[in-house]
């Protein structure tokens, strides 16, 4: 009964920061799907922007590479989220001078294309994280709240229940023995008054 109580005391005191965890993620999932909603928003506004350049830089596919991203993590209710720190590109060699002009705008484009669609993987990724913490946390509140603690409460109620009989059957058979060791008590009292009654009769 003391193990039960336990348990249940520590569910019931978890329930409200579970709770209150999952409107964090909830709302948190909310900001990100609009951040990632107006990346993406972004991001056709810029190849729009840009379709022209784009069309020219099919002629130099290799000239800017990704070489390293660098990726930090951020904590948001107690979730592990990617960030990104910081990209860098390898750019080949050209010349400023024999090259096209529009090259030197080009690298730019595309190193800002890049980015922007490492930003929006990153959101992605941070979506997929904070929507399955939102519905693990659900899950354990549901667990808690209408699994758990209801089914801690009857089991007490019901040991409590079973204790309560236990002590009235016991107190209904000491009640049983003393009005038997009374009743036994009388009868033997009776037959000494009797027999004495017949000694003083004789007499």
């Amino acid at each position: 009964m003391q193990r039960l109580k336990r348990e249940l005391n520590v569910r019931i005191k978890a329930l409200p920061t579970l709770k209150a965890k999952e409107t964090a993620l909830r709302l948190e999932v909310k900001k990100a799907q609009e951040n990632l909603e107006s990346m993406k928003s972004e991001l056709d506004l810029y190849l729009t922007q840009t379709d022209g350049a784009s069309l020219l830089w099919s002629e130099f596919p290799d000239l800017v590479r990704i070489s390293n991203v660098e990726i930090t993590n951020r904590n948001i209710a107690g979730v592990s989220l990617p960030e990104l720190s910081s990209i860098r590109f390898d750019i080949r060699d050209y010349s400023y001078f024999a090259g096209r002009a529009w090259v030197s705008e080009g690298v730019r484009i595309v190193e800002k294309l890049n980015e922007m669609n490492v930003r929006i993987q990153l959101m992605e990724r941070t979506v997929e994280i904070l929507h399955y913490a939102r519905k693990k946390t659900t899950q354990k509140v549901n667990l808690y709240e209408k699994v758990q603690i209801p089914e801690y409460k009857d089991a007490l109620r019901k040991i409590k229940g079973f204790l309560e009989d236990q002590e009235n059957l016991s107190r209904a058979a000491q009640k049983i023995v003393k009005s038997r060791h009374e009743a036994k008590q009388k009868e033997e009292d009776e037959e000494a008054a009797a027999a004495r009654n017949s000694v003083e009769a004789a007499s």
